[in-house]
């Protein structure tokens, strides 16, 4: 006999520990699954210098967000732990962050995050203390399939997180249980006022947590102060257009604020930070066709072996939907190519696969984009013949 989270006993002989950031969708799930009968500890994670974000309300992690999971289990009556994460996340998420950046990618430090520091490190420690399952407030689906569990999108596609949580491997997978999955938003806030949560009304977290009113440079700067190195914007046709104060100020796909002008509308079409140009071309430049892949993580039914390929729908953005494409295995290069094409496509980004495009896709992995190949203009490699 199973219980609702798909484990062997009794509610109340089975211990959950909840990753509790001190939103509304933590809190939540901790008080439903507390309400069903189960062994709930709650777990906050202290991540980084909290005294600069204290009052930034939109931004997850912050000190004000312990006080208010701390809150939240004084309501519900459950355990409650504080855990010093801060070295930790520094080294795995926001150098990883800052490095990325430096090296001309457009990193995601929301992915990086949930792949180390939340379903490495905080479920080691859920096992230590003794939890048979860690449950988050993602809003994700996942079921038994067979002998193990597979991921998929949320019935919420307006919330749907499933992009970030390509990185989950299938050991981590079969620990995790997301419960909001199921459910619209408006039915989560509705518990958080039914179970008296001071943070129903709490708004939604939108930024990077470390990274204050958006600036990513000022916090690359911090992190590493050498960084921003100045060097010269670069049309594709090889003309020297202007200069930059370093290409951490520019990302694939930008248009706005290049300080340059060519009587023509000019976006960025690449970051070359060995020579620290900033390159950049009309908006047909940036058309994507194909994309090389790297840290992939396969969670498929199919065996992605040397020499596989398989249809898949793919993801490149968040914000788009699955999109038909092809992954290819060849020794230990993974290449995906985007059969309609894609506009803005950057390394460090991450491209997430789906079995479909359909509401209720599974999610079949993932990995982080090493390069891409441009349709019709440019490719990597002719960087070198731009003068030096």
């Amino acid at each position: 006999m199973l219980n609702s989270l798909d484990l062997p006993g009794r509610p109340e002989d089975t211990r959950v520990v909840v990753a509790m950031s001190g939103g509304v969708d933590s809190s939540v799930v901790a008080a439903l699954l507390a309400d069903q009968g189960y062994d709930v500890v709650g777990v906050t994670l202290q991540l980084y210098d909290h005294g600069a974000a204290v009052s930034k309300a939109k931004s997850c992690c912050a000190g004000v967000d312990i006080h208010d999971a701390r809150r939240a289990a004084e309501t519900i009556g459950i355990r409650h732990y504080v855990l010093d994460y801060e070295s930790r996340f520094k080294e795995a998420v926001m150098d990883r962050f800052a490095d990325s950046y430096i090296a001309g990618e457009t990193p995601i430090p929301c992915v990086s995050c949930n792949q180390t520091v939340k379903f490495t490190d905080l479920l080691k420690t859920a096992k230590d203390l003794g939890a048979d399952a860690l449950a988050t407030g993602h809003y994700v689906r996942s079921h038994q399939n067979g002998n193990k569990r597979a991921l998929y999108r949320p019935a919420d596609l307006d919330r749907d997180q499933s992009y970030f949580l390509f990185a989950t491997t299938q050991e981590q997978l079969d620990f995790v249980r997301f419960p909001l999955g199921g459910m619209p938003k408006p039915e989560v806030r509705a518990l958080a006022e039914k179970y008296g949560l001071s943070v129903a009304n709490k708004p939604d977290s939108q930024d990077i947590c470390f990274v204050p009113n958006g600036d990513y440079a000022e916090v690359i700067r911090k992190l590493r102060p050498n960084a921003a190195e100045p060097g010269d914007i670069v049309h594709m046709d090889g003309r020297i257009l202007g200069q930059h104060e370093g290409i951490i100020h520019y990302t694939v796909g930008q248009r706005r604020g290049l300080g340059v002008a060519a009587g023509e509308p000019l976006y960025v079409v690449r970051l070359d930070a060995d020579e620290r140009r900033v390159v950049v071309g009309s908006r047909e430049a940036l058309a994507t066709k194909l994309i090389k892949l790297r840290e992939v993580n396969w969670i498929g039914d199919l065996p992605l072996d040397d020499g596989a390929v398989i249809d898949v729908h793919a993801k490149v953005r968040s914000t788009r939907a699955p999109a038909p494409a092809r992954l290819t295995r060849t020794g230990d290069a993974i290449s995906v190519e985007l059969l309609a094409g894609e506009t803005g496509v950057a390394p460090g980004q991450a491209c997430v696969f789906f079995d479909s495009d359909e509401a209720e896709a599974r999610v079949l992995g993932g990995g982080w984009i090493d390069r891409t190949d441009r349709q019709g203009t440019w490719s990597v490699d002719t960087a070198a013949a731009l003068p030096a």
